[in-house]
């Protein structure tokens, strides 16, 4: 009788199992690319139709900027340093990796939790019933001072605060307020920038329990000089997430 734990690969060279490995991960990291690239989309859509809120960027996303960045560095030595017979100084580097992961990750989350008390996030009021309701909070929630904090577009130009109410940059005149309508609009570049951090973040978190599996893969001697496919396709997928989350800082914050 046929085992049911056939390993299909058993007899494939390290080649067919390295170009496997890549072909896997490159479909994974399409898919992850097009799930973003479809987000980001619906940000340039928005961003033209409605008012949009722009922010200053937070230290602690500057700090996970650097993490993750810095973190590449490690996984790209593991790689290489596996292949050269070094497993133990390939686990450091692997451990190394995950602690600047878990950095990124908690910058990534100080960064939105500081925005989101300055009023970007929801609020949370009672039912009659007594239940938690949940309400996102309008763009005249925030708070900061306007023009270096944060300030708000509409039509693809800045509106002018004057003696506590907004205007249209080209109401010289200060005739026809939109403080109304900034304290009613759904605060929708938050709500995009909670998505994609925390998407991304949840992304990642997958890249780092593949980084513990192979720790203990390296320790357990699964992994060698001459079988370092897993850990290559770990380094591809790790490589990726720093760089979308480059692309995203920079589009979030920056271009958009």
């Amino acid at each position: 009788m046929m085992s049911q734990n056939v390993d299909v690969f058993s007899e494939a060279t390290p080649e067919v199992k390295l170009r496997t490995k890549k072909m896997m991960m490159w479909l994974i990291i399409f898919a992850v690319v097009m799930l973003f690239a479809g987000i980001t989309s619906a940000l340039m859509v928005l961003k033209g139709k409605i008012m949009w809120m722009h922010v200053t960027v937070s230290g602690w996303f500057w700090w996970s900027l650097v993490w993750v960045i810095l973190s590449s560095i490690p996984m790209y030595l593991a790689v290489k340093l596996l292949k050269d017979g070094k497993t133990k100084a390939s686990m450091l580097m692997l451990a190394v990796t995950f602690l600047l992961g878990i950095s990124f990750t908690i910058t990534q989350n100080a960064g939105w939790t500081e925005l989101s008390e300055k009023g970007m996030g929801y609020t949370i009021s009672k039912t009659p019933e007594g239940l938690d309701a949940y309400h996102w909070n309008p763009l005249g929630k925030f708070t900061g001072a306007y023009g270096e904090d944060y300030w708000i577009e509409s039509r693809g130009k800045a509106l002018v605060q004057w003696n506590g109410e907004f205007y249209d940059a080209d109401d010289v005149n200060h005739e026809k307020p939109k403080t109304a309508q900034v304290m009613s609009t759904f605060n929708a570049s938050g709500a995009l920038i909670s998505v994609l951090v925390y998407l991304h973040i949840i992304h990642l978190a997958l890249g780092l329990i593949y980084l513990l599996i192979n720790i203990n893969r390296l320790r357990i001697g699964k992994l060698s000089a001459s079988n370092y496919m897993s850990l290559h396709a770990n380094g591809m997928y790790w490589h990726f997430m720093g760089i979308l989350w480059v692309y995203l800082f920079l589009f979030v914050f920056f271009i958009y």
